[in-house]
């Protein structure tokens, strides 16, 4: 059974984009009913693709540094989007109305999408919660710079001394390579709809 659910858990991985990639753009429903895109922003440097939801302890530990994130890198360019891609069936409290309560009682500054489909995770080869995606803009395509975790703490962020996400933002915009592209994502694996 164990087995089982670790290959639930990364039988997308390999499938999924690698640094370097270009990304296929997506739709997907927002909490406030609209649907967002990455082409949807032409004022964009690129995005800062957060996969999480509302159920997994370890992306509520997340949740405040996701929230930073996009306060530090928004206006810069670089805005956050958070995607949801749990089955409701499996994680009921990951259902789309349990997001729209989730992101008013949290006062989410960002997108909160709903990949019902589960399409996009598997498309990103996204396997927890939270598993991050930066993604930069080149000409009208998006090509995957970074891939993995926020940090490396995930019960103290004071005490992270590696901010993965935040430096391979800060190398990109200082037209710099990313000297850390991949991290292990750590969470909460991804509920996947029963095949």
């Amino acid at each position: 059974m164990l087995l089982a659910v670790l290959l639930m858990s990364t039988r997308f991985v390999s499938d999924g984009y690698k640094v370097g990639d270009t990304v296929a753009d997506f739709k997907l429903k927002n909490v406030d009913g609209t649907s967002i895109s990455l082409a949807g922003r032409k004022d964009v440097k690129g995005y800062i693709i957060a996969f999480t939801c509302n159920t997994c302890p370890v992306a509520k530990a997340y949740e405040s540094r996701i929230v930073a994130l996009n306060e530090q890198f928004a206006p810069k360019g670089y805005p956050v989007l958070a995607i949801q891609s749990n089955d409701s069936q499996r994680s009921p409290g990951d259902s789309y109305s349990a997001m729209q309560q989730r992101a008013r009682a949290k006062s989410y500054p960002f997108p909160y999408l709903h990949d019902e489909s589960q399409a996009v995770a598997k498309a990103f080869g996204a396997t927890n919660t939270p598993h991050m995606f930066v993604v930069k803009k080149e000409g009208n395509a998006y090509k995957v710079a970074y891939i993995g975790a926020i940090d490396n703490n995930q019960r103290d962020a004071s005490a992270a001394d590696k901010k993965y996400v935040e430096q391979a933002v800060a190398e990109l915009l200082a037209g710099k390579p990313v000297t850390t592209p991949t991290a292990r994502a750590i969470g909460c694996g991804i509920k996947w709809r029963d095949a």
